[in-house]
């Protein structure tokens, strides 16, 4: 009985710490962007056409890959996520210039 009751307690103490964590994840990009709908996406995980590197970062991480061209007009850059095997990943996000242009996911 009391070894249930040492297990509840931990996973409210989890729960309280992943909570107090993504409020003050949530009050830090709060004050970075200035914008409550651009850090509900990131909260989320979610990504979009026009978003910064940066927010890309905030939302996804730093890539497992990544590949870099540049040329004449403009720098092009490729993050690479989820590993699904030795040079295979499972999604790609292309970025022109710091932005995000377009991805796609497997």
């Amino acid at each position: 009985m009391e070894i249930v009751a040492i297990i509840i307690l931990i996973g409210v103490a989890i729960a309280l710490i992943k909570g107090a964590l993504n409020a003050l994840r949530r009050k830090a990009l709060l004050e970075k962007y200035g914008d409550a709908t651009i850090v509900d996406r990131i909260m989320q995980g979610k990504i979009w056409q026009g978003m910064s590197l940066e927010q890309l970062i905030d939302s996804w991480g730093t890539p497992a890959a990544k590949d870099h061209k540049i040329y004449k007009t403009k720098t092009s850059e490729t993050y690479k996520y989820n590993p699904a095997g030795k040079n295979r990943f499972r999604s790609r996000v292309k970025i022109e210039d710091g932005f995000v242009v377009g991805w796609e996911q497997k």
